[in-house]
């Protein structure tokens, strides 16, 4: 069984409140439910949000033994050399996810401190983000 630790970082407990344009209509757990039912049995999920950096980057430090981490960061994305050296420690498979297409956004949006520490990114597909990192995951491990 593959481990899989789902990160996601500050305001995405807010999903289905926040702007539909860019995150999509759906709730942080209803995207939790669409992972869960593409891992099957092949992927073992682990999900933690946080909206604290520390709580994050500790997170990572005591996930050291897992197969993969699949992180969203956030706004955390444009800030934190924290969470991408935490990053940089993990030795497993490090996908970077995001709701919108962050690059095409905002100016301060296309700063990302995690990226070159990530194998691979997927954005801009909503939900669909999360579920392509799910596939990934599947076909490469």
């Amino acid at each position: 069984m593959i481990r899989v630790l789902v990160l996601n970082g500050p305001n995405l407990n807010m999903l289905g409140k926040r702007p539909k344009e860019h995150y999509g209509s759906l709730t942080l757990n209803q995207i939790n439910e669409l992972m869960k039912k593409e891992a099957g049995d092949k992927l073992e999920l682990e999900f933690y949000q946080s909206n604290y950096e520390g709580d994050l980057v500790t997170k990572i430090q005591e996930s050291l033994n897992y197969d993969a981490i699949i992180i969203n960061p956030a706004a955390y994305t444009h800030t934190s050399v924290a969470i991408h050296d935490a990053l940089e420690m993990f030795t497993g498979i490090k996908i970077e996810v995001h709701l919108s297409k962050v690059d095409n956004r905002e100016d301060f949006r296309r700063i990302n401190f995690v990226r070159d520490v990530c194998d691979v990114c997927f954005s801009g597909e909503f939900e669909g983000s999360y579920v392509n990192a799910i596939k990934y995951l599947k076909n490469h491990k």
